[in-house]
């Protein structure tokens, strides 16, 4: 090894077997943790990596016709090469998960005598990864993933009449725990990805190596896991029957995720448009939006040619992808005009879309995130507390993603918060859950996703229009491996608008399948937690925790969510993703199921009123007195105090002031903790603009 690459030196004499026409080779037995770039991507890994370049030199005979490689990668996000005497194999696919992979050999690429086998970075954005356990195998590559038959059928169980196929995601693991690449591909009803077959029917017919494996069966969040272990042998045939069943009950909520894409449609990710409705299927989604970037497509005709059509009620859609943000639109008319996403501000995109489409929901689409070097929801232009815009630009969103399952943050809470803030200073925002999927199995379509209000007995044929009243009205639960229901007073939930007068009744459920497991479900009222319960058996199936909380009679108008969390799914048939542009190399994913808000009518008048309209009608009440408002504070909560404090530096009051200091402690603690809550966030933003703000 020297100071550029790792390097492994394969003798002839070690490896007889090279000349002596054995099937396989094997070039490398072990995993090499290889950097690109100069800094630790994931704290997980050492400190130091061996190299940025894997070089495997090994003595071979000529190939007179193709051969195989097969080898194994781990957390795999950039680019990467696989070179054969300086002539490139192929690609590493972008895909932190744990897969053996088979790379085609060329007839001729082999010398005879010595040969090189290198697995380096195409470029210096840092990636840590591992790889490693090479082998080259004289068969080609289809037939050395067909020595051995494996026919599966998964049925489901729990429904009316004998258990029948249903569409399912199948997972294949190899006896070291690796996705495993069959021999199948994509096509009729299926789609396929190493390690893993999407079955629009629930059969699925593909090859594998000998040896020992795992599969597994399942249907997306709703739905239970079945696995089978089995033992192949060369020739063998082996016919599985698995069985899932509903453990989730979601009677009155449609299973919906507004950010789906495709290659064919958006020319990036992998997934083709038949494929997509296969895993959409595959998924248990009923009620997916294609939101390919900048066009109205229809995946209807896909749906039919698959098999799928009655599984799932297909919206268009589009995700508006400009330079100063992305927005998912929906409804909107396939192959109809698409707004203006070359627009240089809010006020244009959102100008355009309403004139092109007239969609009734907008989505704000992963506003922490940085395209085209915008984050829409940075502290350079963005106070999360207060949900203020410090470029003055007006969100005329409905919506906002809180979990994006292919674009995690770091903090699971990230987003929650900045929707809270939002929530306060009046924008109503229903909160979304989706996947932005454009893939068939790296970022697993539906993960993130959002139950609407509405019937769904028949999948296929959901109202779309009462789903999309329900979402405006922000009727609708977010899912990201668990599942969190509300109800308030005996009848009221997300998105109503309750009479209270007195004390409040909460009850909360937490729901979520037998292999995702909940250990702390909080609520929070006007955004700061109120109660929290840690759950002690959050690991079984369907309804995982139930309680009721008493709160005391507010003195206005809150908004209540309850946000049940637990240890993020890390087993490969459904793994939850790492963070997408993260902000530490700690990884702690997280499951998160989260109600969307339920309005309390505190003060009687049949409005919902935010914390910034209190401070608005503080502000005016006092006549422009700040003394008279922050002593008016006593009676407001925590987010009040914030907004206040907001409103009173725009009008010219300092926060840093001593007088205004202790006469925010002097109205009371949550009155102080929010006014040093906005001059955090507002140094914040003073930093990242580089520059004071009046």
């Amino acid at each position: 090894m020297n100071a550029r690459s790792i390097t492994v030196l394969v003798l002839a004499a070690l490896l007889p077997s090279a000349t002596a026409h054995a099937k396989d080779t094997v070039l490398d037995s072990g995993l090499h943790h290889l950097r690109a770039g100069d800094e630790r991507e994931w704290s997980d890994f050492p400190a130091k990596a061996e190299g940025p370049s894997l070089i495997l030199r090994f003595r071979s005979e000529r190939n007179g016709g193709e051969w195989a490689l097969r080898l194994r990668q781990q957390d795999v996000k950039q680019t990467w090469k696989v070179l054969l005497n300086d002539k490139e194999l192929g690609r590493l696919p972008p895909d932190e998960n744990d897969l053996v992979l088979y790379f085609p050999v060329p007839a001729g690429a082999l010398r005879a005598g010595e040969n090189k086998l290198v697995i380096e970075p195409a470029g210096r954005i840092p990636d840590d990864v591992r790889v490693g356990e090479v082998t080259l195998d004289e068969r080609p590559v289809a037939e050395a993933l067909s020595v051995a038959t494996v026919e599966v059928t998964v049925l489901e169980a729990g429904r009316p009449g004998k258990p029948a196929p249903v569409p399912c995601r199948i997972t294949i693991l190899n006896d070291r725990g690796a996705l495993m690449s069959v021999g199948a591909t994509s096509g009729e009803r299926l789609a396929v990805r190493p390690g893993v077959v999407y079955s629009a029917d629930g059969k699925a017919r593909f090859g594998l190596p000998a040896g020992d494996y795992t599969i597994y069966a399942g249907r997306g969040f709703a739905y239970g896991i079945d696995s089978v272990r089995l033992s192949l042998r060369p020739g063998d045939t082996a016919r599985k029957t698995l069985t899932i069943r509903r453990e989730v009950p979601t009677d009155g909520w449609a299973s919906c995720d507004t950010h789906v894409h495709t290659l064919t449609y958006s020319g990036h990710g992998d997934s083709t448009a038949d494929e997509r409705v296969v895993t959409i299927a595959g998924e248990g989604l009923e009620l997916p939006i294609a939101t390919e970037h900048n066009r109205q497509i229809d995946y209807r005709a896909a749906a039919v040619k698959q098999g799928v059509g009655d599984c799932f009620t297909l919206v268009v859609g589009n995700e508006v992808t400009t330079n100063v943000g992305h927005f998912n639109i929906f409804p909107a008319p396939a192959g109809g005009p698409v707004p203006d996403y070359q627009g240089k501000d809010w006020k244009t995109v959102f100008g355009s879309i309403a004139d092109k489409t007239g969609a009734k929901v907008i989505v704000l689409n992963h506003p922490r995130d940085k395209h085209a070097g915008f984050r829409p929801f940075g502290p350079e232009r963005h106070v999360a507390p207060t949900g203020e815009d410090l470029d003055g630009w007006e969100l005329r969103a409905n919506a906002m993603e809180v979990v994006n399952s292919g674009a995690q943050q770091t903090d699971v809470m990230r987003l929650f918060h900045d929707w809270f803030g939002l929530l306060n200073r009046g924008l109503m925002l229903a909160p979304v859950g989706a996947s932005d999927s454009h893939d068939v199995s790296r970022f697993i379509v539906g993960q993130g996703r959002t139950y609407v209000r509405c019937k769904n007995d028949r999948p296929g044929r959901i109202d779309v229009d009462e789903a999309v009243k329900s979402f405006v009205e922000g009727r609708v639960l977010v899912s990201c491996g668990l599942l969190a229901d509300i109800t308030v007073n005996g009848k009221y939930g997300p998105g109503d608008l309750t009479p209270a007068t007195g004390e409040v009744k909460v009850e909360v459920r937490v729901l979520g399948p037998g292999w995702t497991t909940a250990d702390k479900v909080a609520l929070y009222a006007n955004g700061h937690k109120v109660r929290e319960e840690r759950i002690k058996d959050g690991k079984r199936a369907g309804v995982k925790w139930e309680g009721e909380w008493t709160l005391p009679r507010f003195k206005h108008d809150v908004h209540l969510v309850a946000i049940a969390s637990g240890p993020g799914v890390t087993e490969l048939y459904w793994p939850i993703a790492k963070p997408y542009q993260p902000m530490s190399p700690v990884v702690d994913r997280r499951v998160i199921g989260a109600t969307g808000a339920v309005w309390l009518d505190a003060d009687g008048d049949g409005k919902r009123t935010s914390a910034r309209g209190y401070a608005e009608r503080l502000w005016k009440e006092s006549g422009g007195e700040w003394r008279k408002v922050v002593k008016a504070l006593a009676d407001y909560d925590e987010a009040v105090g914030t907004q206040a404090a907001a409103l009173l530096r725009a009008k010219g009051v300092s926060l840093l002031d001593a007088e205004v200091r202790e006469a925010a402690r002097k109205a009371g603690a949550q009155v102080e903790r929010g006014f040093e809550a906005y001059a955090e966030a507002w140094r914040e933003s003073e930093i990242a603009r580089e520059r004071p703000m009046p």
